[in-house]
């Protein structure tokens, strides 16, 4: 017997945050997992596509430092 996708969702939605959240991960794992070679070759996709921008000069970038020091004043 199947039950409606509806009827799923209600009870999903009905649970508390950390339950919806800890079900949202486990259906998201379930979907397509992704093997570490996956995950490498992502990032070093990216790592490629940021590097371009820097070097066009499409985008700059900005030290570390001057970062943690902008999160710290937002966060005071």
């Amino acid at each position: 017997m199947s039950i409606p996708i509806e009827q799923i969702a209600e009870a999903a939605l009905a649970l508390p945050s950390d339950a919806r959240a800890l079900l949202a991960d486990r259906l998201v794992e379930s979907l397509d997992p992704l093997t570490d070679q996956d995950v490498r070759g992502a990032w070093a996709a990216e790592s490629l596509r940021r590097l371009d921008e820097i070097r066009s000069g499409k985008i700059k970038a900005i030290p570390a430092e001057e970062v943690f020091s902008r999160i710290r004043s937002i966060l005071k």
